[in-house]
C-alpha cells in the first residue's frame, strides 16, 4: 500500500509507488464501489418481482400489473435476464425457499415513526441486522404501526396536454380515493392515485385504459403517514435520510417507509 507521508529528505532506497500501481488502486476502488452498489440494485430487484408475484397472486407479468412494473424497473435497471428468470423462479416455487415478509416498526429521533418491510430466509438475522443500524442512527424498535395506513398506489406519467379532470373521474369511478400532482417534465406530467389496497388492480387497469396515460412507472401497495408530519429541521431531515439508505443497503429490506413521507 502507497502511504502518504509527511515530506522530509532523505537517502533511502526503498522503491518509490509507481504511478501506474496507484492509478490501478484507485480503478479498483471504484470499481468495487461500483459493484457493491449493483448488488444492491439487483438484490432489490430480486425481492421486488417475487413481492410482486405474492401480492398479484400471478407469475404472468399480463395477468399482474405489478409484476409487469417490477420487471420493467429491473429491466430499466440494468438487471441481467438470469436474474430476473431466477427471481420468477424462485416466486413461482415454494414460498418457504422465496422468504418470508417481515414488518418491523421503529422510531427515529423521538418522533419520526418508520416501517421496514423486509424479505428474509432467517428471521433471527435480519431483526439483528435491523437493530443495530438502528442502534447506530439514534432509532429504536417501537410500536409505530398506527401512525399509518395501508394503500394501494399508481404513479404514471401524463401526456403533457393532458385533461387531468378526465383522468380523476375515471379514476374515482375505479376507486381512487386522493390524487397528487408531481412535476412536469419534457416526459409528462408525474401524477400519483391512492386507494384501498383491494382496489388497486381496478385503479391500475382504469389509468391503463386512458389514452392520457403515457407510462406507468409503478403500481404498488405502499404504507402512507396517517397525517401529514410538519416540516422536521435540516438536520433531522439528513439524519433520517442517513438511516434510511442504511436500511434499504441491507440484502434483506425491501422498502423503508417514515411518517415524513408526504
Amino acid at each position: 500500500m502507497c502511504l502518504r507521508l509527511a515530506f522530509r529528505r532523505s537517502f533511502s532506497t526503498s522503491p518509490a509507488c509507481l504511478s501506474g500501481h496507484n492509478k490501478w488502486s484507485k480503478i479498483k476502488t471504484k470499481k468495487g464501489a461500483l459493484d457493491a452498489k449493483r448488488s444492491v440494485v439487483y438484490g432489490r430487484a430480486h425481492r421486488d418481482i417475487i413481492v410482486a408475484v405474492r401480492h398479484g397472486g400471478s407469475a404472468d407479468p399480463v395477468k399482474n400489473i405489478m409484476l409487469a412494473t417490477a420487471l420493467k424497473a429491473a429491466k430499466t435497471a440494468g438487471v441481467p435476464k438470469e436474474n430476473i428468470e431466477k427471481a420468477l423462479n424462485k416466486a413461482s416455487g415454494d414460498k418457504g425457499k422465496a422468504g418470508q415478509q417481515v414488518l418491523y416498526e421503529a422510531m427515529a429521533h423521538g418522533s419520526v415513526g418508520i416501517l421496514i418491510e423486509c424479505l428474509t430466509d432467517n428471521a433471527n438475522r435480519t431483526v439483528h441486522i435491523m437493530r443495530q443500524i438502528l442502534t447506530e442512527n439514534n432509532a429504536r424498535f417501537a410500536p409505530v404501526g398506527f401512525l399509518f395506513q395501508r394503500k394501494g398506489s399508481v404513479r404514471v406519467v401524463l401526456d403533457p396536454s393532458s385533461d387531468t379532470d378526465q383522468l380523476i373521474e375515471a379514476a374515482l369511478e375505479a376507486g381512487a380515493e386522493d390524487f397528487e400532482e408531481g412535476e412536469s417534465t419534457d416526459q409528462g406530467l408525474e401524477f400519483e392515485l391512492t386507494c384501498a389496497p383491494t382496489e388497486l388492480g381496478k385503479l391500475t387497469a382504469a389509468v391503463l385504459a386512458s389514452s392520457m396515460a403515457r407510462e406507468l412507472l409503478s403500481s404498488e401497495l405502499i404504507y402512507a403517514p396517517v397525517e401529514k408530519a410538519a416540516e422536521p429541521d435540516e438536520d433531522i431531515e439528513s439524519k433520517i435520510t442517513d438511516l434510511v439508505e442504511s436500511l434499504e443497503e441491507s440484502e434483506d429490506c425491501l422498502r423503508v417507509w417514515t411518517t415524513l413521507d408526504s
